[in-house]
């Protein structure tokens, strides 16, 4: 921590990166403004309230990637998601259609075209999910006098210009997001959903500041009744949430750092008169070369049946009632984030969306054919295919540790809670996404990082040549 902050120190001391850090911070300045500009027509105060209780759903899991926004209905409620599906989109159509495949290979015009597409299918996304979510606050939430609508006005006009709101907001977004790439620190995109999930932490430690103070004040009752305990319990709370956090930020940085290295030699060739190669050098191979996606993929996935049942329960509670709903009531026991069976299909699903998304974005094949074409090649290793068959082998033992890590950050939090649940302690707090928030933020942290220390060392041996 004491490196990172000394390196962003540095960093502010040289003119150029000081004027990049400083627009990236206008522009998360100008984000967060967006986020909370209201839209036309919708009564946020309702969403908030439902949303309180949503935190297992993949509505939470929304919620904590737009920072608030989605919960509270504002211009950037859909945040970075019709981006970030664009972008999986496109990878996955660029293996599939041999021309986008021909297209990402073309160089730099090429990839400028994958780049405009991505936008217009973005744009799309926008569209499509802005229009779910009026949808959705049209049909509004079962409550005690019935279903109430989250508008205050259901006429199609104001539909029109809400969808236009959420996608326009979208659009908004990744145009920011592209200036951060461009005149900016670190991916762009990246940098928001930090800022994102950052910015909710403030909240959450002046909530539970508040709920002591009232306690010791009497301006509120604990439910248990004793104001000791309910202190005591408060600060319990937080020292474990705290200690589990430090624990997977240690456990992170250990393992983004790690790496398994495969030994290339080069062998020497003339070249008119010179000679060049014969240097010994390695292959990096990174143990979390997926980062956070088989992570966003499986919490999505695994949150679609308790969202399907928020949508089918017709109790006001936000809990299917046992004796009227009494499968729904299983299934949401079943299905919910302290229940084992959630637990093992994430960590299995983390596992096999690790293997998925390796195999659309590293290719053995690719790999041999470039060593071979620069003269290297693994000691011990025929070039050719054993050479694809050994980094092939390599490569899933690495993707299995790096599934395995990934699933360990989502489901210990989740372990934690569900422990603590047993004890009857229910209140604890909803950290159903809390190790994919924390690998998220840590993750951009030092890449950004890395990415500073690069350009100062770029910037002194420019000096040095100059």
């Amino acid at each position: 921590m004491s490196g990172m902050l000394e390196t962003f120190r540095n960093a502010f001391k040289i003119p150029e990166l000081r004027v990049k850090l400083v627009f990236t911070m206008i522009v998360i300045l100008l984000y967060r403004l967006g986020a909370s500009i209201p839209v036309p027509f919708v009564n946020s105060g309702m969403m908030s309230e439902l949303m309180s209780s949503q935190g297992d759903t993949i509505f939470g899991y929304l919620n904590i990637l737009s920072g608030n926004a989605f919960s509270q209905a504002t211009l950037f409620a859909l945040s970075i998601s019709p981006y970030i599906t664009a972008s999986i989109v496109m990878q996955l159509l660029t293996i599939a259609i041999p021309a986008l495949e021909k297209l990402q290979k073309s160089g730099e015009e090429g990839r400028k075209k994958i780049t405009q597409i991505t936008r217009y299918v973005t744009v799309l996304l926008g569209v499509i999910t802005g229009y779910g979510y009026y949808i959705t606050l049209l049909n509004g939430v079962m409550t005690e006098a019935g279903r109430q609508s989250f508008l205050t006005n259901t006429h199609w006009f104001s539909g029109i210009v809400i969808v236009t709101c959420y996608s326009a907001g979208s659009a908004l977004i990744m145009w920011l997001g592209e200036k951060i790439n461009e005149n900016g620190i670190g991916n762009g995109i990246s940098i928001i959903l930090f800022a994102n999930i950052i910015s909710r932490v403030p909240s959450g430690v002046a909530a539970v500041v508040s709920d002591i103070v009232s306690y010791i004040s009497g301006d509120r009752a604990p439910a248990s009744g004793n104001v000791a305990g309910a202190v005591i319990f408060e600060i319990i709370r937080i020292s474990i949430i705290l200690a589990v956090a430090l624990m997977i930020i240690a456990f992170v940085v250990f393992m983004s750092n790690a790496e398994r290295r495969i030994p290339v030699q080069y062998s020497k060739r003339v070249v008119g008169r010179k000679m060049y190669g014969g240097q010994s050098t390695y292959l990096p191979m990174k143990v979390n070369m997926s980062g956070v996606m088989p992570i966003i993929f499986a919490s999505s996935m695994v949150s679609i049946p308790i969202t399907v049942i928020s949508f089918m329960n017709r109790s006001a509670s936000g809990v299917p009632s046992q004796v009227e709903q009494p499968i729904l009531y299983f299934m949401y026991n079943l299905m919910g984030t302290r229940s084992a069976v959630y637990i093992i299909l994430e960590f299995a699903l983390i596992i096999a969306f690790s293997y998925f998304y390796i195999a659309i974005s590293f290719n053995p094949l690719e790999v041999s054919n470039n060593l071979t074409k620069n003269g290297g090649s693994i000691p011990g290793i025929r070039q050719g295919k054993p050479t694809v068959a050994y980094i092939t082998r390599i490569l899933n033992k690495v993707v299995l540790i790096g599934g395995i890590f990934l699933g360990i950050v989502a489901v210990f939090p989740l372990i934690v809670n569900a422990v603590v649940s047993a004890f009857g302690v229910t209140s604890f707090g909803a950290i159903a996404f809390g190790g994919s928030s924390l690998l998220i933020v840590v993750g951009v942290a030092l890449e950004t990082t890395r990415e500073i220390e690069a350009q100062m060392t770029m910037r002194h041996y420019k000096g040095f040549l100059e």
